[in-house]
């Protein structure tokens, strides 16, 4: 505590730092600001109220920031954007061009990130034109005439490209990685909903069940902190050299692989995909098909957010993004080469493929322990229902992963600004 506190005060103290702060602030303010200017023609009372009747939609607006609830300019969020972006990164394992482009180091990533923008935006239409439908049809939203529909259309997925456009803008100019800060921001902003919806239909025996779950969103948070922050340290040796009268390497440091090289990322990708299909089912329920109708009802019935088959898929899909992911963010070929080039090698194993394999071999494992700890995390609402009976709690393992690590995350970026800022007070 004493160092996230001095970290504080000292990025107050340097002018750069305190600059990427405020900028990264202001860049939250315009972003809820976005997020309560609804869309015109929309009953915002009866939207609400069939929000606060379907959890599906509930969870779905706790991801928004609650722009789906106030059906604001921003109501699809960076689904469409998120969305995208795995998209993009399975089509790199497909296809070799995409792949060499993302080993251009950061030219290539960033003509991937204009691609990535340019397939946000037909999924931004498919959502928006999905999201009146179904609205339409709960008669929440009148028949608009082709130029009002266009019109809403293209609000709603310019909305989406202005929250991508900011998050990019607090990558750059602010602190962190600026897509996590906004779904950060917007899940933090409902937490005084969410808890004050608990509070009014709360009983005596609730108020022990709501307790009971204060503490352990403590330990999941407790727990959260030390799995990011855990590491498995391979020792690397590095050989002397003789260089005209001096002697360089003969010296060892350790090679840090985090038990979660993937961070928060693995969650978010997990929550959009599924929530995918029961979004589809959303809309299909309300088709006067009675084909669509029935197929719509089955989805939600097997998918229900409480049960078995909905919270396994999501356990699977976590599991899985967290191991591709990894595999996205850390090459040990790669970290191989570069230790080989200092003449550094791990004892007991030759330099080149067979340290390679063996920082594979090592990653695997110890990714199998965090990807299973964020699958955990992942469901813990259905289990936390199991014992404390709290439905309104909706924010569950994953918001709080969410905000937990995006926290974690930005504070070591700030503590990065610093170092390499060589700020004084910081050194001291």
């Amino acid at each position: 505590m004493e160092k996230i506190l001095a970290i504080f005060r000292n990025s107050i103290k340097s002018p750069d730092v305190r600059k990427k702060i405020l900028f990264t602030g202001f860049i939250f303010l315009i972003s809820r600001v976005f997020a309560h200017i609804p869309v015109p023609g929309v009953n915002l009372a009866q939207l609400q109220a069939l929000f606060s009747q379907n959890q599906f939609l509930a969870l779905l607006d706790v991801f928004s920031g609650g722009t789906l609830a106030n059906f604001s300019v921003m109501a699809l969020g960076l689904n469409p954007y998120i969305n995208a972006s795995i998209i993009l990164q399975l089509l790199t394992m497909v296809f070799p061009k995409l792949e060499e482009l993302q080993k251009e180091g950061e030219q290539g990533r960033q003509k991937i990130n204009q691609y990535t923008r340019m397939l946000t935006v037909p999924l931004a239409i498919l959502q928006a034109i999905g999201m009146y439908a179904l609205l339409r049809n709960q008669a929440i939203i009148t028949n608009l005439n082709p130029l009002s529909l266009i019109s809403l259309i293209l609000t709603m997925t310019a909305g989406t490209m202005l929250l991508v456009w900011m998050g990019e803008l607090i990558t750059e100019r602010g602190i962190g990685n600026g897509i996590s800060l906004l779904i950060f921001a917007g899940i933090v902003s409902r937490i005084p909903v969410l808890f004050t919806q608990t509070a009014t239909t709360a009983n005596a025996q609730n108020f022990f069940n709501i307790a009971i779950f204060a503490v352990m969103g403590i330990l999941v948070v407790a727990s959260i902190i030390v799995i990011n922050e855990a590491t498995r340290q391979i020792t690397v040796y590095y050989a002397k050299q003789v260089r005209g009268n001096k002697m360089y390497g003969g010296q060892s440091t350790h090679l840090p692989l985090r038990l979660n090289q993937a961070g928060v990322i693995p969650i978010i990708f997990a929550v959009s995909l599924v929530l995918l299909p029961s979004l589809v089912a959303n809309y299909l329920t309300v088709s006067k098909n009675a084909f669509f109708h029935n197929v719509g009802a089955t989805i939600t019935v097997w998918l229900n957010p409480d049960g078995f088959l909905y919270n396994a898929l999501y356990f699977i899909l976590v599991v899985g993004f967290t191991y591709f992911y990894t595999a996205v963010v850390f090459n040990p070929k790669k970290i191989s080469e570069e230790i080989q080039k200092y003449g550094g090698f791990i004892p007991g194993i030759r330099p080149g493929t067979p340290t390679a394999s063996y920082l594979n071999y090592i990653l695997t494992r110890i990714t199998l322990a965090g990807a299973l700890f964020l699958g955990l995390v992942a469901i813990l609402p259905s289990v936390a229902k199991l014992f404390t009976n709290v439905p309104n709690l909706i924010l569950g393992g994953t918001g709080i992963l969410i905000v937990v690590s995006v926290v974690l995350e930005t504070i070591k970026a700030i503590e990065a600004q610093l170092v390499m800022r060589s700020y004084e007070g910081y050194k001291k």
